[in-house]
């Protein structure tokens, strides 16, 4: 009599990598496009927190800080500024989701301050995940 061997051919093994690759390719395409959707909602909220720390630090000073101040002042006592009383910020703010750094200046062309990001790309306009991502808008 024989005994029965139970296991997987080399052709069942190859078929079940090919369903899954197969699947994982429909698959990643739509995850990485929310990725994406992900980073520019998240530069809308560290743009909405630093507008809300920038606005605690002008109730304390009397000012916005100035474009060579920067956003440092948010976070880290420069120990010049009278009536600063933070950090406004729990952590540093430094850079946007894609690394690059946030844009500040005071006073602005659309307001008393420009915060913005410049997107995916790092440069000015853009579409999709490029677009700037303002405090303005």
């Amino acid at each position: 009599m024989r005994t029965k061997r139970k296991a997987f051919t080399l052709i069942e093994i190859l078929i079940v990598i090919t369903i899954i690759a197969l699947m994982a390719s429909l698959v990643a395409p739509k995850l990485f496009s929310k990725l994406e959707s992900s980073k520019q909602k998240i530069a809308k909220t560290q743009i909405h927190l630093i507008e809300n720390a920038l606005d605690s630090f002008r109730l304390d000073v009397g000012r916005y800080p100035t474009t060579e101040e920067g956003l440092r002042v948010l976070w880290e006592n420069p120990g010049n500024i009278e009536g600063w009383d933070g950090p406004y910020l729990p952590k540093p703010v430094k850079e946007d989701p894609w690394g690059h750094p946030y844009i500040y200046k005071s006073p602005g062309e659309h307001g008393e301050y420009d915060l913005y990001s410049l997107g995916a790309d790092g440069k000015p306009g853009g579409k999709g995940e490029n677009k700037d991502i303002t405090s303005w808008e």
